[in-house]
């Protein structure tokens, strides 16, 4: 993969240039970024859509946008609001009464407000394809009631892509219409987002990026290309950057964008807060929304700062590599468009003594998770239990080992290997123990 080399002039130049420099480090295929600020929009595209059959990437490239589409299902559901039609903080039970949940009180109390805040409880990662027709949805629901409940209800925040499910079939029994359907009638196509689809036969008519991933020392495509359909509300829109600034744009606008970006409840970080389907923080004074997607071999970034008018979006076509992209160029990004100088906490280096109470094995139904302790630091080892995008999908190997660094009481963030600065924390009981290592927001048990 070459570099075109140019003399960087513009802001958007230099963050273009960084792209490239980002791509060529990290071994991405191909990225697409796209930055809207004052009033003015640009976009582009570096590298190729597949290494083995390579197109050069542009500004219309289409990729997978993973969970960015829950800010989506999220849209739909304030729309909803805003009619009338759907209440928040009603039991879900008012809308669907046949849920069935592994907790009985939890299925009778919780909400769209639980659901659209990650705050179910029930574990998260329930990948499944019961259909490709109009009944996914309503198909996936029973098998909801096979997941542990984690957590109590609404206390702690853990990251649950089968909350969606359940949101988005809400939203298909008050529009009466396929989840897709909705979101295309009330939100994509008002919004002139033509670039956005959610089926692959829709996708095929267009340039599109596959999905790759590391495998014995070297790059290979990533398959299956396709999500089930029952993932729609919770990842399935497959769209561009320029699609993703228009949204971007609407947000900054739309009346509800306000109540959607309040904060509801703290994460793993403590820099950022969960809102409704967006993370938000401020820095420097100024307020952010923002979205992270992944998918088989993809990873993607919005982020918003609406007082700003200020809109950057990312693709990538690798995991977990994509991520040091999306990290690299939001960094820039942020520096030469707002003069905000993003940087990782300062690690603190603990005795053995001091991370022997956070050393263990700590797990839940899709991954196991060691930690040991050496040098000041833990080193984490995973091992997935599951795999994606279907259930029946033969786990990926393990990664490699990861370096995680304490920085503040029970909390740490990934100084080396795969997912680098992303945070987790370690989440603990009424009595003071240690009962979960919260990794990628999701909650892993403690093993006692």
């Amino acid at each position: 993969m070459g570099a075109v080399r140019f003399s960087a002039v513009t802001r958007f130049e230099t963050l273009s240039e960084a792209a490239w420099e980002s791509l060529e480090r990290f071994g991405v295929p191909g990225t697409s970024i796209g930055v809207y600020h004052e009033a003015a929009e640009e976009a582009a595209g570096f590298g190729v859509t597949s290494t083995e059959q390579p197109l050069e990437v542009d500004a219309e490239t289409l990729f997978q946008i993973g969970s960015i589409t829950k800010t989506v299902t999220g849209t739909l559901a304030l729309q909803l609001v805003e009619k009338g039609e759907l209440d928040l903080d009603a039991p879900i039970r008012r809308y669907l009464p046949a849920l069935r949940l592994a907790d009985d009180d939890v299925a009778e109390r919780v909400t769209m407000r639980h659901l659209l805040t990650h705050t179910g409880g029930w574990f998260g990662d329930h990948f499944s394809d019961p259909s490709r027709g109009d009944d996914a949805l309503e198909r996936m629901l029973p098998e909801l009631a096979e997941l542990p409940q984690l957590a109590p209800l609404g206390q702690i925040w853990s990251y649950c892509n089968s909350g969606f499910y359940v949101a988005g079939r809400v939203i298909e029994v008050l529009t009466r219409r396929p989840f897709e359907t909705a979101a295309r009638e009330l939100v994509l196509a008002p919004l002139g987002m033509e670039n956005s689809f959610f089926f692959s036969e829709e996708v095929l008519s267009h340039r599109f990026a596959v999905g790759h991933r590391d495998e014995d020392g070297r790059t290979i495509l990533a398959r299956p290309w396709a999500l089930a359909r029952a993932a729609s509300a919770a990842g399935g829109i497959t769209s561009s950057v320029g699609d993703l600034l228009r949204y971007a744009r609407f947000h900054f606008e739309w009346p509800p964008g306000p109540q959607m970006r309040e904060p509801q409840i703290e994460t793993d970080d403590p820099r950022r807060k969960m809102a409704l389907t967006w993370f938000v923080r401020d820095v420097d004074g100024l307020g952010f929304a923002e979205h992270d997607g992944g998918t088989n071999g993809q990873m993607a970034r919005l982020l918003l700062a609406p007082e700003a008018g200020f809109a950057l979006a990312i693709l990538t076509n690798h995991s977990p590599a994509g991520n040091d992209v999306l990290r690299e160029v939001t960094r820039h990004a942020l520096r030469l468009y707002l003069g905000i100088d993003a940087r990782d906490p300062e690690p603190r280096d603990l005795s053995r003594e001091q991370l022997a109470e956070y050393a263990g094995v700590y797990s839940n139904p899709w991954s196991e998770i060691e930690l040991r302790a050496a040098d000041g630091r833990l080193v984490s080892q995973t091992t997935f239990k599951a795999g994606f995008p279907t259930k029946d999908t033969p786990p990926l190997p393990p990664p490699p080992p990861a370096t995680l660094a304490l920085y503040d009481t029970d909390r740490l963030f990934v100084e080396e290997g795969p997912l680098t600065g992303s945070r987790g924390d370690f989440v603990r009981d009424d009595e003071g123990r240690i009962a979960w290592f919260r990794s990628g927001g999701r909650l892993h048990a403690a093993h006692t």
